[in-house]
């Protein structure tokens, strides 16, 4: 009687407790007040992730974007962010001299040109005690700290973001530069921990950084759509295939962060014996699956480095 009435009385209370718990993790973010900051943004450079970073902090209302400027030699690339209000210029010089906080967003090996560019304007002597955001893999502090010491107090800051910013499911690692004070790191740090993940780690470390998170959404679009193929070859259609692709990879992240178990018990619990499961981990195994993704990271750790 006694184990019944545990059972039956106590337990559901500990379920109701849990599950409130959940609830309230997963509302907490929608729940915050997110306090503006009073900052000019810019963006020398309007690619993808460029983007990413805007659409993030403007979507959590940290900036609004009026209060970002953004530079591109094609003016017609720069219709989507004129669209949003955004206020835009083929000069990026007007985006260094009327920003507080300069995202670098061009390709690595277009910086010296851009930064020249600025030397050679005629605002190049207003732009002064700027706060350089670096999202260039491959360039290195102090190779961004030589080239902006054209600019006085300039400081650095680099940092590997991902596109999932743009939901506010981003994976972001930052490195300061030397002259760079902790009130610059909090203030950044701020920027980008609105849109996800955010940590700070020395210098030798965002390589890894950029081959795991930055190209790691990528490798995991493949893992969804080869689900999906997998599918729709067994019969599936392809809109239901991807809808469950998509939802299969959600809920195993999901249960990973939350439960705080090992990927690989959560793994065994999912592999019954002799079941359909371990027996498609078997393929994989074979395959070598595991040994490619290692490899991919590995190839792309090496690239970023070059």
């Amino acid at each position: 009687m006694r184990f019944l009435r545990r059972y039956f009385i106590e337990n559901p209370f500990r379920i109701q407790k849990r599950t409130i718990a959940l609830n309230a993790f997963y509302s907490q973010k929608n729940e915050e007040t997110i306090e503006k900051i009073s900052q000019q943004i810019g963006f020398i450079g309007d690619g993808n992730m460029a983007k990413a970073i805007c659409r993030g902090i403007v979507n959590k209302g940290l900036i609004s974007y009026s209060q970002v400027y953004v530079s591109s030699p094609y003016i017609k690339n720069l219709d989507a962010w004129k669209q949003y209000g955004a206020r835009i210029s083929t000069d990026n010089s007007k985006v260094a001299v009327n920003t507080d906080i300069i995202f670098l967003a061009v390709k690595p090996h277009i910086l010296q040109q851009a930064v020249d560019t600025i030397c050679k304007s005629e605002n190049f002597e207003k732009i002064k005690n700027k706060l350089f955001v670096s999202i260039l893999a491959g360039i290195t502090l102090e190779m961004l700290e030589s080239l902006l010491s054209k600019f006085p107090g300039s400081r650095v800051i680099r940092v590997m973001p991902n596109t999932p910013m743009m939901i506010g499911e981003g994976c972001t690692a930052f490195c300061p530069g030397k002259t760079v004070s902790p009130e610059d790191i909090s203030l950044v740090k701020r920027i980008l921990e609105v849109s996800g993940v955010c940590e700070m780690v020395p210098e030798n470390m965002l390589n890894a950084v950029t081959a795991l998170s930055g190209g790691g959404p990528s490798f995991v679009y493949l893992i969804i759509e080869a689900l999906s193929d997998g599918g729709v070859k067994m019969g599936l259609h392809r809109e239901m295939a991807t809808k469950f692709a998509i939802q299969t990879v959600l809920g195993a992240a999901k249960m990973v962060k939350l439960t705080g178990k090992h990927t690989g018990a959560l793994k065994d619990e999912v592999c019954s014996a002799g079941g359909s499961t371990i027996t498609g981990m078997h393929a994989l195994e074979k395959a070598g699956v595991r040994g490619a993704i290692i490899d991919a990271v590995e190839a792309a750790a090496r690239r970023a480095s070059e």
